[in-house]
């Protein structure tokens, strides 16, 4: 086994991995916020209620359409000027959304999602990045690193949601977005220390594979497929969680404080994540992943109390960061450096795709269906990634045995 603390660290890369943990939290505060109060607001204002989450939908529509968009830009001009780029948008999603509040305009709401949701691509860059500076050695806990930065929005974000929601008193939640404001302003102002070097346009001719020959690898839809079903089941589990919580006589606080540990536990275990991946294999942490959110959706269907909705959410969000982390890792696999912005845009478009359905389809289910149609349906898909990881594992030892 290597001697990983014998390797070398170009204090660079350190300090960027430092810059974009920040950065992770401070972008994902801002959607922790709208996940708070998206279908929470969404319910007040629309007239059809079945589409209260449609906020929520629009934020990950906003992420899914932006992601390819987002890699490009950043493969042509640079890291830093894209990421500021994006801090850009959430701050004009911001000002979208506190005009709809005023207006009491539902559709003009979902547009300051969506803007928001743009901004998210970008944020969901950072730990791409962190990668593809790094040495190979680095690269799990470099992701591991960024994403757990993420930690900051467990704490923040809610607070924030709790504490400005009634701010002002010419609309309730008008508030939130001057927290989501100041967050995207802060976001570009760290970003100003940011240190990647602009990437040199390849010739034609040697910038890589086409992304058709690249999607006939199984490791890429074993990686992509991780991130898509884990961030999806995600998705149609805590879109729905407020307003079922509400729907059962929970207070609004009490719905924020669930969301709060969830966002610990989607972003606590990074800062061990890593490792385990070095010393275990990012196939097994997948698998680990995939068996907790199983656990998920047996602790939501066995109660409605305040904590049968904290455990399972905080499981949920444990089982995210083991997928979503092992499957950024795996991918790596996948491309060279010429090859990494067509099939890292790729891959997120596909993971947010999947997520924008969620979060749609968790509005719909949890309206005419229930809470426990919305857990059941994500059983199944978990299902399908684990068996894809434990297949791709077996067929791995196979492949090293001949």
């Amino acid at each position: 086994m290597t001697d990983l603390p014998a390797q070398k660290l170009d204090p660079t890369v350190k300090r960027n991995v430092v810059l974009l943990a920040l950065c992770q939290g401070l972008g994902v505060s801002t959607f922790s916020i709208m996940i708070a109060m998206g279908g929470i607001i969404g319910h007040s204002l629309a007239e059809d209620k079945a589409m209260a989450t449609l906020p929520v939908t629009a934020v990950v529509t906003g992420t899914a359409l932006a992601t390819i968009p987002a890699a490009m830009f950043m493969g042509r001009f640079g890291r830093r000027p894209g990421f500021i780029v994006g801090a850009m948008l959430g701050l004009a999603g911001s000002a979208v959304g506190a005009v709809a509040l005023l207006e009491a305009s539902f559709w003009l709401y979902c547009l300051g999602s969506a803007l928001i949701g743009m901004f998210s691509a970008f944020v969901q860059q950072y730990r791409h990045a962190a990668v593809d500076m790094s040495p190979v050695f680095f690269r799990p806990k470099a992701v591991s690193f960024v994403m757990a930065g993420g930690l900051i929005a467990g704490f923040l974000g809610p607070e924030i949601a709790k504490h400005t929601k009634d701010m002002m008193p010419e609309a309730l939640f008008l508030g939130c977005f001057v927290g989501t404001a100041a967050l995207a302003l802060l976001s570009a102002f760290v970003l100003l220390w940011l240190d990647i070097p602009k990437p040199k346009r390849s010739p034609d001719a040697s910038r890589g594979r086409p992304t058709r020959e690249i999607m006939k690898n199984p490791v890429f839809w074993v990686a992509a497929g991780s991130g898509m079903i884990g961030f999806g089941v995600m998705s149609l589990i805590m879109t729905a969680t407020p307003l079922a919580m509400v729907a059962c006589g929970h207070a609004f606080n009490d719905a924020a404080t669930v969301i709060q540990w969830h966002v610990v536990g989607m972003y606590l275990p990074s800062f061990f994540t890593g490792s385990l991946i070095q010393r275990f294999g990012v196939l097994r942490i997948i698998i680990v992943g995939a068996i907790l959110n199983l656990i998920c959706v047996a602790v939501a269907l066995s109660g409605l109390e305040m904590l049968n909705f904290w455990t399972a959410l905080v499981l949920l969000g444990i089982g995210w960061n083991f997928m979503f982390v092992g499957g950024t890792t795996l991918l790596a696999e996948c491309y060279t450096a010429e090859e990494a912005p067509r099939i890292q845009g790729l891959n997120d478009f596909l993971v947010f795709g999947m997520v924008a359905t969620a979060s749609l389809s968790s509005g719909q289910l949890l309206d005419r269906l229930g809470w426990d149609a919305v857990a059941l349906t994500a059983a199944p898909l978990v299902s399908i990634a684990m068996l894809g990881a434990i297949w791709l594992s077996l067929s791995t030892r196979r492949a090293q045995r001949a």
